[in-house]
């Protein structure tokens, strides 16, 4: 009967559409009541295949939804974990030159004057040593100079550096070699551009990662860059002069990164197990240059091993 309507000579083939179109409408709306007092699936006019009946169920809900989100920046005055191995009043299990160091507004002070020129001159801590670890502390260098935090660090060792004609080498119990994490006044460009750089003091690898680098070193090979963190000069930006700066070094295996008031300045990996760089070793500071001003306070240490 439908399709003697349809195909009537005087419907138009414009109208046979829109029966057509209306007709399967009206075939597919009552499949949903169809299969459920039947059971089976719809099968519209003409179309010669069943149309797969519709789930009425819904997909369950993930049991833990998957977030994408900026990590929360570092709270640089949490200390949880953190043990202070310098309590702001004493030198205790610090062992350095006294003429050299001392305690002095709540920091250690280490100071040189040109009346009294001094080689290199390190005090070091000796309540614990450390290979993997997070350690956090804050410093200043005023008057010109230089200074550097060791770590993985030893005292004792043959001094190979040399020193100024004239000025004396102090003994070998308050000299340091290892790793150092540098950090100079801007006495010169070139100076100043060795602030958060790599060094390996009183050894003859030297600098393993000037500041803005990321480097690797394989046994028996130079060490050689893998990327750069950014410009060498607009890191220089981050560090403030003649103030307080946070200093972290974060050691782990291998891997080696300095980060200075919340910039990444220099990361280095050393994958020589039998390096000097990857011992466990003591904490220190370093005083060089004259004059010059050393103050260190507020020194956390996160022991891993």
């Amino acid at each position: 009967m439908m399709q003697n309507a349809i195909t009537h000579k005087g419907i138009s083939a414009r109208g046979r559409n829109a029966l057509l179109a209306a007709f399967l409408l009206a075939a597919t709306s009552t499949a949903p009541a169809q299969q459920a007092a039947t059971g089976t699936s719809v099968q519209p006019a003409g179309s010669g295949t069943s149309v797969p009946a519709q789930s009425t169920q819904t997909a369950p809900a993930p049991k833990h939804a998957i977030r994408f989100h900026e990590p929360d920046p570092i709270d640089f005055d949490e200390h949880g974990g953190f043990t202070q191995i310098f309590d702001g009043k004493t030198l205790k299990d610090w062992d350095g030159d006294p003429d050299v160091w001392r305690v002095e507004d709540g920091a250690i002070v280490g100071e040189s004057t040109t009346e009294s020129r001094r080689a290199n001159s390190y005090i070091s801590y000796h309540g614990t040593e450390a290979h993997d670890f997070d350690l956090k502390l804050e410093i200043k260098v005023e008057k010109g100079g230089g200074s550097g935090i060791q770590y993985r660090s030893s005292v004792g060792k043959v001094w190979i550096r040399g020193t100024q004609p004239g000025i004396l080498l102090p003994p070998l119990k308050w000299m340091m070699t290892g790793p150092q994490a540098d950090f100079w006044y801007p006495v010169s460009p070139n100076t100043f551009a060795y602030n958060g750089q790599f060094y390996s003091e009183n050894t003859d690898l030297g600098i393993l990662a000037w500041r803005g680098q990321v480097t690797e070193s394989e046994p028996g090979k130079s060490q050689r860059l893998l990327g750069n963190i950014g410009s060498r000069d607009a890191l220089g930006g981050s560090i403030k002069i003649n103030d307080w700066n946070q200093y972290e070094i974060i050691a782990r295996g291998g891997v080696m990164m300095h980060i200075m008031n919340g910039q990444l300045m220099a990361a280095y990996v050393d994958d020589d197990p039998k390096s000097s760089n990857n011992v466990s070793g003591l904490i220190g500071i370093e005083l060089e240059g004259s004059p010059t001003k050393i103050s260190v306070r507020n020194i956390w240490l996160r022991k891993l091993n």
